[in-house]
């Protein structure tokens, strides 16, 4: 079956250009590339760009990118989606060429994220290079990480259809927790390559089209230090440093100026589809992933319980 290979890069639309250049390259390590007519890019590996960046408005996901990996299987693709009742539209000269891919077909999920399936993401002319990593960006193979999406109440046998029949997912795993009386968090986690997940849906109240992107590094030092950084510069922390129990990511998340959250991890857990069997699990979190909120509070009274030396 003809599939997507890799989440090759997203684009978000942003209010204020200024606080996304300082939170990306600054807090997060990446590295800023050219301009372009409304914004920018964001590198984290070879590839000209990972991250688009696009003034507006939204202050939300405009565009999830996934690599196909021939003109063949992208048009197999296509005629799989336009049999299924999805109207499919070639992307023309100039998005391709502000995509920097060779070819495009442009879909929208059951839920109505716009899906830009390429071939040909190319690789930037200069080398990838961040002042701030003591390692890299964990890419390659699984892609530019992965994305977590809001349902917003579209049926889970919709758009399972169209990742899984379509696309060609496959599920990793599930997990449902009760996260307040009567409030479900209900997720259902898909990869296209050994990466854990590439993309996660689900419902639990969040306001945008996208709960968190995730980005993987080589170095454990690298969380540390950017958890820093982000404390530093008093960046809004949505949850602690913590552990997954699905994908065992050790990671922290933290929100960007548009609201929604980058999860900033290390350590992510291999698939293996010949021994790989999904589960349904009962937590989000092993350990760790702490509201900032609460966590404040327990540091504050800790604080004050300092014996003080006599």
């Amino acid at each position: 079956m003809t599939h997507v290979t890799e989440l090759a890069y997203v684009v978000y639309e942003v209010s204020d250009l200024d606080d996304w250049t300082h939170f990306g390259v600054d807090l997060l390590g990446m590295m800023k590339v050219e301009a372009t007519a409304d914004g920018f890019n964001l590198r984290t590996d070879e590839r000209s760009f990972r991250w688009q960046i696009e003034q507006g408005a939204a202050d939300d996901l405009v565009a999830s990118g996934f690599l196909v990996e021939s003109l063949e299987a992208l048009a197999e693709l296509s005629a799989g989606l336009a049999e299924a009742g999805f109207a499919v539209t070639d992307g023309d000269a100039e998005i391709c060429a502000k995509r920097q891919v060779e070819t495009m077909r442009i879909v929208h999920d059951p839920i109505g994220n716009r899906v830009e399936l390429v071939t040909g993401h190319c690789d930037a002319q200069t080398p990838w290079a961040s002042a701030s990593l003591h390692g890299h960006f964990v890419t390659g193979q699984g892609g530019a990480g992965h994305e977590v999406l809001i349902a917003k109440g579209e049926s889970r046998d919709e758009y399972l259809a169209f990742y899984l029949d379509l696309l060609g997912f496959k599920v990793s795993d599930q997990i449902v927790e009760e996260l307040a009386p009567g409030i479900v968090a209900d997720l259902i986690f898909l990869h296209c390559n050994p990466r854990h997940h590439s993309v996660a849906l689900g419902d639990i109240p969040h306001p945008k089209r996208i709960h968190h992107f995730m980005i993987e590094v080589s170095d454990i030092r690298d969380v540390g230090l950017a958890w820093d950084r982000c404390l530093a510069a008093a960046q809004p922390v949505e949850m602690t440093i913590g552990m997954h129990p699905n994908d065992h990511m050790l990671s922290f998340y933290v929100f960007t100026p548009s609201g929604f959250s980058i999860e900033y991890g290390w350590g992510g857990l291999l698939i293996d589809d010949a021994t790989w069997e999904p589960k349904t699990l009962e937590h989000l979190h092993w350990w760790g992933h702490q509201p900032a909120g609460a966590v404040a509070g327990q540091l504050a009274e800790s604080a004050a319980r300092v014996p003080v030396p006599t």
